[in-house]
This record gives C-alpha cells, sequence and structure tokens, in this order.
C-alpha cells in the first residue's frame, strides 16, 4: 500500500539528498506505477478506481519533482523548511544581473541576425553554467546544509531556467 506521508525520496526508496542516481529513480518509478496504475483497477468500484488514480497521480507528481534539479532542490529545501522565495525575494548579485543581461542581450541580438550558430553557443553555455549551478546547490544541500545559500542558487537556477526558455523562443522564432 501506497504511504501519502512518506517523502517522495522514500517513496522510490532513495537517500533524501540533491544527488541522486537517476537510474534507481526510473527503475523505482517503472516498478511503483506497475504496481498503482490505474488500469489495474478498472475491474474495481469507482471509489477504488479513484484511489488508485490518487495513487498514481501521487507517484507521478513525486517523479515529476525528483527528476527535475531545481524542483528537487525546492522540494529539499521545503522538508527543511526553507522557502525559496522565487517571487517576492528578486535579490541577486550585481555580477549575476550583469550575466544575464549581458545573456538576453546576445540571445536577442542572435535572434535579431537568425543566427541559429550564436543561439547553439549561448545554449551550450548556459548549459554549462546550470550545471556548475547544480553542482553548488548539491554542496549546498548536501555536504554544508546551507540551506538559506541553496534558496539563492534555486533563484540563479530559476533565472537560468528563463533564459533558456527564451533561447528556445529565439530558435522558434527563427524556424518560423
Amino acid at each position: 500500500m501506497l504511504d501519502a506521508a512518506k517523502t517522495h525520496f522514500q517513496l522510490f526508496g532513495l537517500e533524501s539528498s540533491f544527488k541522486l542516481d537517476r537510474k534507481r529513480l526510473e527503475e523505482a518509478y517503472r516498478a511503483l506505477q506497475a504496481e498503482v496504475h490505474p488500469d489495474k483497477s478498472a475491474h474495481l468500484a469507482d471509489s477504488e478506481q479513484r484511489l488508485a488514480m490518487q495513487r498514481s497521480t501521487l507517484v507521478n507528481e513525486a517523479y515529476q519533482t525528483l527528476k527535475s534539479p531545481i524542483r528537487r532542490a525546492r522540494y529539499l529545501l521545503a522538508l527543511n523548511g526553507i522557502d525559496t522565495q522565487e517571487e517576492t525575494n528578486t535579490a541577486m548579485p550585481v555580477d549575476f544581473l550583469m550575466s544575464q543581461m549581458e545573456w538576453r542581450e546576445a540571445v536577442a541580438d542572435a535572434q535579431k541576425r537568425r543566427d541559429v550558430a550564436a543561439l547553439d553557443r549561448l545554449a551550450s553555455g548556459m548549459k554549462q553554467d546550470t550545471a556548475r549551478l547544480e553542482e553548488s546547490l548539491a554542496v549546498k544541500i548536501d555536504e554544508d546544509r546551507d540551506y538559506e545559500g541553496a534558496a539563492l542558487l534555486v533563484r540563479k537556477l530559476r533565472f537560468m531556467e528563463k533564459l533558456a526558455e527564451e533561447i528556445g523562443s529565439a530558435y522558434d522564432e527563427i524556424d518560423n
């Protein structure tokens, strides 16, 4: 029986940490989803079918949360009583904000010039910067237990996520 009171990590039998074994997560997800999939309860009463749907939804939501680095970080911080304040705290180090402005200008320029190669370079650099932030986040959460510092990194990752969306939109604009 699925216990809704378990953390997402416990649900999948994983250690509660930012770094996780993606393969183990995938395997645990598939096994659990096979166990709780609503099709398995199609022959049961409506109330049992609804319960099966709720279980399946819980498993899917937990999986989506743990699969995404930024969502996993938010979840871990919430488990430790920390709100990332992404909507209310927009304070960032000046060098980071300047870097974001430069990125956005470069994306807009590449889009205007319809320069796919420039967008490719920007996307590659952004992925590298994102990976470095995620590595730092793992250290802040898993080793240092510096949850306030980790919250700042989550906010930075949110900026990077938005930048990735802008790059994707620029590609779309060029393709049309």
